[in-house]
């Protein structure tokens, strides 16, 4: 680990870590520039993110990428945002391979999602399937609470096709019918842009993480900003509930 980070301890390192990007159309207004210039600038905000993840040995990174509430936005800009993504993976895809991140998506895959765009995310799945260094996921298409709907609607067609076994309803099996059910809760959500909320982000997942918010604008945001908030996660007292003696 590098010297400037010798105050973070290595043994307390939250294995996942959430991120709502948000403030990229802030950002560019501030420069009377297009919203599109400002998810263009988020870009490197995020590679930067991630290589700061990988530097203290983070093993998941979730990223809030595309909401299922983002269809509302004008359409010119859900387009633009459809085709980012699209070149987001295409020029970076070999890049995480080569670091040995494994990429994944969350979300609903369904008829809004461009084909071209679902292609590049299932090509940037299977490239990266056996790297295990670090995982990050995208969270594309996605809303918090249609995942719980998704979840229960699983169980109750189990149900109606006799494959429960008598498995009954509760956390652990709702749990196991979310979109990523390998992938451990988040211990630290971090927000950008001085939002104080989790806008339906990992509802169910997020229910115990520790939450991390900042001012910055998401194009503004850095490793540095990262490291931040790891080192304020490490100063909490996580009890889940319990009161420790």
């Amino acid at each position: 680990m590098a010297s400037y980070l010798h105050d973070l301890d290595r043994r307390r390192i939250p294995r996942h870590v959430a991120i709502v990007m948000d403030g990229n159309g802030r950002w560019a207004k501030q420069r009377e520039l297009p919203r599109t210039k400002g998810h263009e600038a988020g870009e490197r905000a995020l590679f930067d993110t991630v290589e700061g993840a990988l530097e203290v040995g983070v093993r998941y990174l979730t990223v809030y990428a595309f909401s299922t509430e983002n269809w509302r936005r004008p359409k010119s800009e859900v387009r633009f945002l459809m085709n980012f993504n699209r070149g987001l993976l295409q020029r970076r895809r070999d890049e995480l391979h080569d670091r040995g991140v494994r990429v994944r998506f969350m979300g609903r895959r369904d008829w809004r999602v461009p084909r071209s765009v679902l292609r590049e995310m299932e090509d940037a799945e299977r490239l990266t399937r056996h790297n295990t260094r670090m995982q990050l996921v995208i969270a594309f298409n996605y809303g918090g609470r249609t995942e719980v709907v998704d979840a229960v609607k699983e169980l109750l067609a189990e149900h109606d096709e006799g494959k429960l076994g008598g498995e009954r309803i509760t956390p652990e099996s709702i749990s196991r019918r979310l979109y990523l059910p390998d992938v451990p809760d988040p211990d630290l959500v971090i927000r950008t842009s001085g939002e104080m909320r989790i806008s339906n982000y990992l509802i169910w997942e997020a229910a115990y993480a520790e939450l991390w918010f900042t001012p910055v604008l998401w194009p503004d945001f850095n490793r540095e900003h990262l490291f931040e908030a790891i080192r304020d996660y490490q100063k909490r007292d996580r009890r889940f509930g319990k009161v420790i003696e």
